[in-house]
């Protein structure tokens, strides 16, 4: 299962991934890791589209492997969240712009989404939404 945790930069996501996977014992990739690993900060649409193949590409390993995997990156359109092919999506919608400009004026509200979280989450409100994940028969 490959979850993806979105929203816009200072949304909390990382924060959010950090505490699930260790709720869902899973495999785990932050988009600013895996960039760093890759040295490639372009942040073109094109860019953005690479990146979302670059983390489905350690999601599906993770995935084959039958592992549950969470990825936290922005995944500011549809053409990423696409590319990138979730089964689960939990999107933060805690902040209306974040610290980019580039990326405020790019992302596109996501039609389907499993989860939205509009407030910052306690640690046992975090918790709860990966044993309702878990209640997903995953």
């Amino acid at each position: 299962m490959k979850i993806l945790v979105m929203g816009l930069p200072g949304a909390g996501k990382t924060h959010l991934a950090e505490r699930l996977q260790k709720v869902l014992n899973c495999a785990w990739y932050n988009a600013d890791k895996v960039r760093e690993m890759a040295n490639d900060w372009d942040f073109s649409p094109e860019g953005r589209v690479r990146q979302a193949n670059r983390m489905k590409t350690f999601a599906d390993f993770e995935s084959s492997n039958k592992r549950i995997v969470i990825c936290d990156f922005v995944c500011p359109t549809r053409q990423t969240r696409d590319a990138f092919d979730p089964g689960l999506v939990i999107w933060l919608n805690t902040i209306k712009a974040g610290r980019y400009e580039d990326t405020n004026m790019m992302f596109e509200t996501p039609a389907l989404v499993d989860w939205t979280v509009d407030k910052f989450l306690t640690d046992e409100q975090i918790e709860e939404i990966g044993w309702e994940i878990k209640g997903y028969g995953i």
